[in-house]
């Protein structure tokens, strides 16, 4: 049986830092757990905020736990909304990025970067790495195997190694819905060599 996984849609999100999490819900704030995702520790959390860009404003959802930098994850559709040139990143290099505001129900916080959009990758364990022949960092040709009527290889799309992941893709809701993905159940890729 050839190798597979499981790609996931991510949609548009924030993640903060403690700092941050309390100017915008107040001091001593802490995330509260909607739904655990499938990365090991990583939750959606109940609680939202307003990103807000030069032409327009989109209510986010926080996911969790906090992190070290504050970033905002978009598709390209979300960022012409807002108006912000947002790059596309691997999650964590926001380092000259596009700048937003985001405004919770306690205060608000200009970030002078931290929008991206976020390069398509796939998570995988060491051990996954191994059974696929592939390192973190590599860039593949995934093909999507359901049948939706479009048929899809995503290019392009980084390996992320680490014994903290789960075996998953992501990509965004543009190029889900690129490949008219929103209908299946569960979407499946493999790696083409």
């Amino acid at each position: 049986m050839e190798k597979q996984f499981i790609i996931e849609t991510s949609a548009r999100h924030v993640h903060v830092t403690q700092e941050t999490l309390e100017k915008l819900f107040g001091a001593g704030f802490q995330l509260s757990v909607r739904k655990a995702l499938s990365q090991p520790g990583q939750f959606a959390s109940n609680e939202k905020v307003d990103v807000v860009g030069p032409k327009g404003t989109l209510k986010c959802s926080i996911l969790g736990p906090v992190r070290k930098e504050n970033q905002v994850e978009l598709s390209f559709t979300d960022a012409r909304t807002l108006g912000v040139s947002a790059p596309v990143r691997e999650s964590g290099d926001v380092k000259g990025s596009a700048p937003v505001k985001l405004v919770g129900p306690a205060g608000e916080v200009e970030l002078s970067e931290g929008a991206i959009v976020a390069k398509r990758h796939v998570h995988m364990t060491p051990q996954d790495a191994k059974d696929f022949g592939v390192e973190n960092g590599e860039i593949v040709k995934v093909e999507v195997l359901n049948e939706t009527g479009r048929k899809l290889v995503f290019d392009d799309t980084v390996i992320r190694v680490s014994s903290n992941y789960a075996l998953a893709m992501h990509i965004d809701t543009d190029e889900a819905n690129a490949g008219a993905l929103g209908g299946c159940p569960q979407v499946l890729g493999r790696i083409l060599k």
